[in-house]
């Protein structure tokens, strides 16, 4: 769940993140919409096939409530989760137990091999999906599951709007033209990849989940313990702040009025190795 997992900055982005106070991830505000973030992992749990004995792995599991959750799922199973995070590592390490350990680590660096790879809201920080999951799929044992879920709605109103940010100036010279894409692809790509691999029982799908939220303020909440922190890790504190207040002034335009209806479009994929 951390954008630290995405390729390490250029000569010059090091510069800049050494120039600037870095800014870790925020449990506290990623916790701030704790039950709308949870409802998918619950929909992605379901679509995992239950085994005895099962060893599995937990792709950015950031504060660990929910590989807890997916462990106690999972009768005699063996589940490491990982994430880059000292942050969320920190409190999740709280939560070990026999059967359940968490490390530190790179999910787009994973090796080993596991019966089921799990990764709930996270692989969205890992780029070049075209390569990344055939190499997380190699890592399944024979007749291992891969199950994923990743927000998709990178094309709403609310990213549009930092992105747009991000490109004006003072914006652009303070985040040195750093402005992130989604590495998310299309649903039909995602199937054509496993197929190549060989998969069976492939499933790919997408879902939108209707949340309310107050008003135009609680978007920019939302994002700010996500999208936005890869912004924020490259900016002082003077400039986040100057970077927040100007996207929450352009979000107000473009969302007037409360409640504000916010469908979250979020991508689910579930695929077996051949046994």
């Amino acid at each position: 769940m951390n954008p630290a997992q995405s390729p390490s900055p250029d000569a010059e982005g090091l510069f800049l993140a050494l120039a600037v106070e870095l800014m870790p991830w925020d449990a506290e505000k990623y916790h701030q919409f704790q039950a709308e973030r949870s409802a998918p992992f619950d929909d992605l749990l379901k679509l995992v096939e239950m085994r005895p004995g099962m060893s599995a792995v937990d792709l950015g599991c950031g504060t660990g409530e929910l590989t807890r959750r997916m462990a106690d799922a999972l009768p005699g199973g063996r589940v490491v989760g990982i994430d880059s995070s000292p942050e969320m590592l920190e409190r999740a390490r709280a939560l070990s137990r026999a059967g359940l350990q968490f490390e530190a680590g790179d999910q787009a660096a994973l090796s080993g091999g596991y019966d089921l790879i799990f990764s709930n809201a996270a692989l969205q920080w890992s780029e070049d999906h075209a390569r990344l999951f055939p190499r997380l799929f190699a890592c399944l044992h024979p007749g291992g599951q891969l199950a994923v879920q990743m927000p998709s709605n990178h094309n709403h109103i609310s990213h549009q709007v930092y992105r747009e940010v991000a490109g004006l100036e003072p914006f652009t010279g303070l985040l040195r033209g750093y402005n992130r894409r989604s590495p998310v692809l299309l649903t039909e790509d995602y199937a054509r990849i496993l197929f190549e691999q060989r998969a069976e029982e492939i499933l790919v799908l997408e879902r939108i989940y209707p949340h309310v939220l107050e008003n135009a303020d609680a978007v920019v909440d939302w994002i700010a313990g996500t999208a936005l922190i890869p912004y924020f890790e490259r900016l002082s504190t003077e400039g986040r702040a100057q970077f927040e207040a100007a996207i929450r002034a352009r979000m107000r335009r473009e969302l007037p009025g409360s409640p504000v209806f916010y469908p979250f479009k979020r991508t689910f994929i579930s695929a077996f190795r051949p046994g």
